[in-house]
């Protein structure tokens, strides 16, 4: 036994298993050239990011459209950040959204699936410490004694010298302690961390082919990076690597913040020699500020947070069609292409993400979302409604409760035809989308603008109509009903062609129409006229008209 491997047995003294023990636990996986294995692995903060929604999407997709596997692992050793039910949240976050888990926490109820777990970092802690013990037996790591003073003392001292603060070189002083030198301060009980002895102390450049980025140059690695802290702990840059080769991943997408750490991953991936998964680094999502364009922020942006969109009432297809958008720019001919089609039908390529990132746009997520709920049915819209109002709007959720047949009635109003309403992009919306339908609502929401924006003929046009209204009409004996009291009051069915209209007094049926919107609905723009009517019925209808011509 060499010094290096007594000195692996002096520190860790409980790890019974091997290597070996593990790599045969966990083989290989049996899979075709072209299947991918993916992974999402967030940590339960409690907090979703939208570009951490947008890697996992792009993830589950990369995988499962090759026949693949995409498994949720969840990186839990910081403790500190964790947060009640952090898991549970995120895996309603991956299922609202359509992502299937195939490994790992599959679902609410803490059903786990896989023959490659355990599946959440905590529970691996022997697993890492087995491959350090073999770095340290090998000579690719060592204990590193360094205090915190010390290292702010040798950082203080880098920057005045004015040279890249960090532990490599020169400055790894514990990199070559004799086993005599570690044993002594062993038994003083001084507190250390592992590093890893870099695989340079010169970095050159290299050339990495990135599946989002492709050819992209990166140094090698310089810096004796720490594989388990003080408490035992591993960082993230180990445990990501142990946990991915052993996995089976065979593809990892991840923020292009993680590009400045693909040197240390792979130097960990090489000083065990292994061969390291594909990468392929996203760009991040951006958003104008006073003109420039930067990073969604969770401490700036509200929208930066997923909960946010289920706050707003966004359907979660329309978010997953809008990261689609912005993922594979063909995405939206593709829909056109397609109207009909599950959006799991279209295939993502890596290669066509943005090389410098998507800019945020609500203005195009607000049209997708339009769009998708168009082509909902009343009874679709309504529930969705009402899921979304249980939990953001206990008052207009009763609404929909006491009146669930009315409504209904209402949301049924221009959809199912060739161009149906797109009068909402979110649950949010449809409140005021209604409030015109339901009197008490109306009259405390009208403003002086109601009346003010209607033509200086509305007292008569709307007192003529009052006489002629019945919602027993078909729509062509309404509309013809319509044409003849304009024409009798002057107006004209043509504009260019003004029969019995006098000076003062001319128009359209477009006009006359107008005057009856806004009466009802308060709006210049509604849906079909003549459906509103026959929802609100007669007793509304005249109601509402007397209302508006009480306010003239």
């Amino acid at each position: 036994m060499n010094e290096h491997q007594s000195l692996a047995e002096k520190l860790f003294t409980a790890v019974e298993n091997t290597p070996e023990f593990y790599l045969k636990k966990y083989p290989k996986r049996n899979l075709t050239k072209d299947q991918r294995v993916t992974r999402f692995a967030p940590s339960p903060t409690g907090f979703l990011h939208m570009g951490a929604l947008f890697t996992a999407l792009a993830s589950e997709r990369i995988a499962h459209q090759s026949g693949g596997v995409f498994f949720l692992r969840i990186e839990d050793t910081d403790k500190k950040r964790e947060v009640e039910d952090g898991v549970q949240k995120i895996i309603k976050d991956l299922q609202d959204f359509g992502l299937s888990i195939n490994e790992g926490i599959t679902n609410r109820e803490g059903v786990t699936l896989g023959e490659y777990g355990p599946y959440k970092q905590s529970l691996r802690e022997d697993i890492y410490q087995t491959f350090v013990k073999k770095l340290i037996s090998e000579g690719k790591a060592y204990p590193c004694f360094y205090t915190s003073e010390e290292l702010g003392k040798m950082r203080e001292e880098q920057e005045s010298l004015k040279l890249r603060p960090g532990y490599y070189g020169k400055w790894a002083k514990h990199r070559d302690l004799s086993v005599e030198e570690i044993t002594t301060r062993l038994s003083r009980k001084e507190e250390f961390v592992i590093r890893l002895r870099a695989e340079t102390d010169v970095p050159e450049k290299r050339v990495f082919d990135d599946l989002v980025k492709e050819s992209i140059s990166v140094p090698t690695n310089d810096t004796d990076v720490i594989l388990l802290k003080k408490d035992g702990v591993p960082t993230y840059h180990f445990a990501h690597v142990i946990d991915d080769f052993l996995m089976g991943t065979t593809d990892v997408i991840r923020s292009d913040e993680w590009l400045s750490s693909l040197p240390t991953h792979l130097n960990i991936f090489g000083a065990l020699g292994w061969q390291a998964p594909r990468y392929g680094h996203v760009s991040p999502i951006l958003k104008l500020d006073n003109g420039n364009k930067r990073k969604l922020s969770k401490r700036k942006d509200p929208e930066a947070a997923v909960d946010y969109y289920y706050t707003e009432g966004y359907p979660t297809t329309a978010i997953t069609e809008y990261l689609l958008n912005i993922a594979n720019s063909n995405f939206e001919d593709w829909r056109k292409e397609n109207p009909d089609l599950s959006n799991r039908e279209f295939e993502l390529v890596l290669e066509k993400f943005s090389k410098s990132g998507a800019l945020f746009n609500v203005e195009k997520l607000d049209n997708i979302s339009r769009e998708i709920i168009s082509k909902m049915t009343s009874g679709e819209v309504f529930d969705m409604t009402y899921e979304w109002a249980i939990n953001h709007n206990s008052a207009f959720a009763k609404t929909l409760t006491d009146n669930k047949e009315y409504v209904l009635e209402i949301l049924t109003i221009e959809r199912g035809v060739e161009r149906p309403r797109k009068d909402f992009a979110k649950w949010s919306e449809v409140e005021d989308t209604l409030t015109y339908f339901f009197p008490e609502k109306f009259e405390k929401s009208v403003t002086e603008d109601y009346t003010k924006q209607s033509s200086s003929h509305a007292r008569e046009v709307l007192e003529k109509y009052m006489a002629i209204h019945n919602t027993e009409q078909s729509r062509d004996e309404w509309f013809t009903a319509l044409k003849n009291m304009a024409d009798e009051l002057g107006f004209a069915s043509n504009m260019k062609e003004y029969k019995n209209a006098s000076e003062n007094f001319k128009g359209s049926i477009a006009d006359v129409a107008m005057i009856l919107r806004i009466a009802l609905t308060g709006k210049q723009q509604a849906p079909d006229l003549y459906q509103i009517m026959k929802v609100m019925g007669v007793q509304k209808t005249q109601s509402r008209i007397n209302f508006f011509l009480n306010r003239l």
